[in-house]
Order: structure tokens, then sequence, then C-alpha cells
């Protein structure tokens, strides 16, 4: 079976997202952001962009939403598929990372089992300005209109917050139906 990748965007949280992975019993990879597209295309069965500092140093990290298998953006990964796709990011108004109350309205794939409101950890230096055409959003809290997205027909995914680090409540719900959705695909 082929592993999920984790890929590495130079983010503070990254190795917590492949720890969260493996305590969970599921099969992760990290991998450098610069590592040639089809490689990636052929050897894994999902691909999760990890978080990062700057839009500027994804490095091959856009190309890879498009390989066919299911992409999970957190945070910065977020922005990637925003951008990759066609949709926009702005500066958030509320800035570095805090605790805050995500409102759950679509509860798609990715946010299966969890209840309507939900607290987590989440950085707003940059959010999603503009969703990107077939593109819905799943979740907004009062500081970011689009906390989640998800895309209306492929499995691509991408959320604000950080799933994996222990202040956001149940995180590993979001990995675990990650992985359920990459399992045919082994």
């Amino acid at each position: 079976m082929h592993p999920i990748y984790v890929v590495n965007n130079f983010g503070q949280f990254n190795h917590l997202i492949l720890r969260m992975l493996r305590d969970n019993d599921i099969d992760a990879k990290m991998i450098k952001n610069d590592v040639p597209v089809a490689e990636v295309a052929d050897s894994c069965r999902g691909i999760i962009l990890g978080g990062g500092p700057e839009i500027s140093r994804a490095g091959n990290a856009p190309a890879y939403v498009d390989t066919g298998l299911p992409v999970l953006g957190i945070c910065l990964g977020l922005h990637i598929i925003s951008t990759a796709r066609g949709g926009t990011i702005r500066p958030g108004a509320s800035g570095g990372f805090g605790g805050i109350e995500v409102t759950i309205s679509d509860h798609d794939t990715i946010l299966a089992g969890y209840p309507d409101t939900i607290s987590v950890w989440a950085s707003h230096g940059d959010e999603v300005a503009e969703v990107p055409e077939g593109f819905r959003v799943l979740a907004t809290s009062e500081i970011c209109g689009v906390e989640a997205m998800a895309h209306e027909t492929e499995p691509v995914f991408g959320i604000q917050w950080h799933p994996e680090v222990s202040h956001s409540v149940d995180g590993c719900r979001v990995y675990e139906n990650f992985n359920a959705l990459t399992l045919d695909r082994a």
C-alpha cells in the first residue's frame, strides 16, 4: 500500500501532522515540496499540503493539486489549493495563531462526524478571499469567511486551522476522514 505524503512547506507543525497520522496507524511519509510531480503522483495514495510561512516557498505543491489524487491542504496548503485553482488570498484581519470557534455549515466527507461548532487553533496571517470556481465553503468563523472548503466533484479539501495541534478539538478526525478517502487508491 502506498503511503499518504505530507508535503513539507516549511511550516512549524508539519512534523506534528506526520506524527498524528502515524499515531493513528496511517501510513505516511514526509516529502519536500520540490519532489517532481510525476514521482509524487505515482508513489502515494493521497497528499496533505502542510503549512508554511509564505506561498512564494510552495515549490511544486501547486502542481500536486492536479495529480488526480485526494488532496488536503492545511493552512498554507488551503491557500495553495485556492490559488492553484484560480481563487485568491489576502492578509487576514486577525493575524497570528490563536484559538477560535469554527462553525461547520456543510459536514462534507472531510468534516464528517464533527458537531456544528468546534474549537480549533489557527493562524489567520493569510486567508482565502475568493473561493475558486467549483469549490464550496464548508466552515466559517467570526474572523474568517473560509475556514474550510471542498471541491464539488474532486477529492480536494482545504482547512484554515491546524487539526494536528492539541488545542484543536478532535483534530485526528480530519486525518482519519482523509485517510478513508485514500484507501481505494492504495
